[in-house]
């Protein structure tokens, strides 16, 4: 990703029509989440959605504490290029999963941001987001600047087309990602919505570059 991009992921797709919505609107990655969710999907009513999808597109499986071996068979039936992991995961694990899944991205808490947690994961990215992922609740972006992931930032956490300026402006993190901030209702994205949130990323760029980093 190159230092004038900022990565921007929608998740908590379920169906083909959101998930070319947030392509056309010029997101990098979908999330699908295969864990207890509103918003969750199973392989056999995915699989037709990913069909439809170009190679370039990032695809993510969210998992919440699933067994690795599981999480891998999952990722190689659809063909997903990576997982994102919101349980208590351990290093070992992400190590494994980064063996065989290219993009591994592990979602910590702010207070595991802080206290300098996520160094110990070595994942792909750091996926911050609030106490309960995909609810809406907004982080204190604020209590967040100084802290490092030592590589590569995503933001989560009650982001929407209204606020993402903001926070990029603050963190000048890697990417961000949303999934209730661009909703009609759990599992059903707004067009319009996504579209004003990709663009209010896009924005930040244009008034001030090399936001992002690798």
């Amino acid at each position: 990703m190159h230092a004038d991009h900022i990565f921007v992921k929608i998740c908590g797709i379920t169906n083909v029509t959101d998930a070319l919505v947030a392509l056309n609107s010029g997101a990098d990655a979908l999330g699908f989440v295969f864990a207890d969710s509103p918003r969750q999907v199973t392989v056999p009513g995915i699989a037709p959605v990913l069909a439809h999808l170009p190679d370039r597109v990032l695809t993510f499986g969210v998992f919440v504490d699933t067994a690795p071996d599981n999480v891998i068979a999952v990722v190689r039936s659809l063909g997903l290029k990576g997982v994102q992991l919101h349980g208590h995961e351990t290093p070992d694990e992400v190590a494994y999963l980064r063996q065989q899944v290219p993009y591994v991205m592990k979602a910590i808490s702010a207070k595991e941001l802080q206290g300098g947690e996520a160094m110990s994961y070595h994942s792909w990215a750091t996926l911050v987001d609030g106490p309960r992922p995909g609810s809406g609740e907004r982080l204190d972006w604020a209590s967040l600047i100084g802290s490092s992931p030592g590589g590569r930032l995503i933001l989560a956490g009650g982001l929407d087309a209204a606020n993402v300026g903001e926070a990029i402006t603050l963190l000048k993190p890697f990417g961000v990602d949303v999934s209730s901030g661009v909703e009609t209702s759990p599992g059903h994205k707004d067009a319009a919505k996504v579209f004003a949130f990709v663009h209010a990323v896009r924005e930040v760029l244009q008034d001030a570059p090399s936001v992002a980093t690798e």
